[in-house]
């Protein structure tokens, strides 16, 4: 992790407040989105750590990273808020979830679809991203509080 204070991974679409433990927005636990601005950097980093893992097994499976540096450049170029010290998978994930309606090339992107999915649009695959990146996260939740949620 960089030096710099960490950023909360609260992306505005927050359903704990509609009573779920893990929250389908940023995919953190409720204790952690209540605790957050009590945390010190390292609990942060942890936090921003197991989100960053989950997420990257995700995208691994259903793309690939061809250009960073063209990934980088055209998330700075479109004002899409990402964090420079996580996986450009995590970038990835930012740009689908911002722009999957709107991109035509995958590759302008530096990104490519793993061929089992070359088919599929970027609104459904990002679909399939977020559906299974909450129910990883739901999985952490269960086996680190013992809870069936």
């Amino acid at each position: 992790m960089s030096d710099f204070p960490l950023p909360t991974p609260c992306v505005g679409r927050c359903s704990t407040v509609f009573g779920d433990l893990v929250c389908r927005g940023c995919k953190r636990f409720l204790h952690e989105i209540v605790d957050w601005n009590g945390y010190d950097e390292a609990r942060k980093a942890q936090v921003w750590l197991r989100l960053e893992r989950l997420l990257v097994q995700v995208m691994e499976d259903k793309l690939a990273i061809v250009d960073t540096q063209l990934l980088r450049h055209q998330l700075e170029r479109r004002q899409i808020r990402f964090v420079p010290h996580l996986s450009p998978y995590c970038w990835a994930y930012q740009l689908l979830a911002h722009g999957a309606r709107h991109i035509r090339r995958l590759d302008a992107y530096g990104l490519a679809l793993r061929p089992a999915l070359v088919e599929w649009t970027l609104p459904a695959v990002r679909d399939a991203i977020d559906v299974e990146f909450f129910a990883l996260s739901e999985a952490c939740y269960r086996r680190e509080t013992g809870s069936q949620a």
